[in-house]
């Protein structure tokens, strides 16, 4: 399908993508440029054949497709460094949970614009890293792409997911946006903010209440297990359609 994928950040999505990508014979050769040491240690162990970066540097210019698979919080630093080696021949897409911010940020970086194609596959786990990584995470799972003039582009992105398994459906950044501030956002909100609740009363009272917790705060405590970095990152760049939520 390609000759050259790269997949920036390589955590429980990059993993699940580099494992499945590997499972479907999606790519001659598979990159991953990663800056954490200790996930470094554990990608190495998914499959030999995979090549790391460094750096981004000049060898982006031979990449087909480029998967950015990092917190929102550093889409900006990573498309300024992007932008310096990439060309028309390149595409580029991402698996970040909100879209108006990316958007905004691929428009002041014209020279992205005409090769990226925005991508949320809706698939994840309260647990995160590559060890958690999972080759059929995205099955029969929908991911959004967003609306594109390339459709070249657009139909290679777009077959990229469905060779992971993913459904695919089409949106545009808006309405993307104000469908997930009500079916993933606010409900992650507010269990962050119940098991807040729950563990302050415990230390007001000196009582381990938790203990008597039944299925409901579980469930609550399990979906705010989830990595609070990246959910800070989605919280405030979709804060105005949560609020109204």
């Amino acid at each position: 399908m390609f000759n050259n994928i790269l997949i920036i950040g390589c955590g429980l999505i990059g993993s699940s993508v580099l494992r499945g990508s590997f499972e479907k014979k999606i790519s001659k050769n598979i990159f991953v440029y990663e800056k954490s040491k200790k996930n470094i240690s554990v990608i190495k162990k998914i499959n030999k054949k995979t090549k790391f970066l460094n750096k981004l540097n000049s060898q982006i210019s031979k990449m087909d497709l480029i998967i950015l698979c990092t917190h929102l919080s550093q889409y900006k630093s990573i498309i300024k460094e992007l932008q310096k080696f990439t060309s028309s021949k390149n595409i580029i897409t991402d698996t970040g949970s909100t879209k108006r911010d990316i958007i905004n940020l691929i428009n002041i970086n014209k020279k992205i614009k005409d090769i990226f194609a925005s991508s949320h596959p809706i698939a994840g786990s309260e647990v995160s890293g590559p060890k958690h990584g999972n080759k059929n995470l995205f099955k029969n799972k929908w991911c959004i792409i967003l609306n594109n003039k390339n459709k070249i582009k657009l139909k290679k992105v777009e077959n990229f997911w469905k060779k992971l398994g993913s459904k695919i459906i089409f949106m545009n950044a808006v309405e993307h946006d104000k469908i997930f501030s009500i079916t993933s956002h606010l409900p992650h909100l507010i269990a962050y903010n119940l098991i807040k609740t729950a563990i302050d009363f415990q230390k007001k009272n000196k009582q381990n209440i938790i203990k008597y917790s039944a299925g409901g705060l579980r469930d609550f405590s399990r979906t705010a297990a989830s990595n609070e970095t990246m959910w800070r990152d989605i919280f405030f760049s979709n804060k105005d359609n949560i609020i109204q939520s």
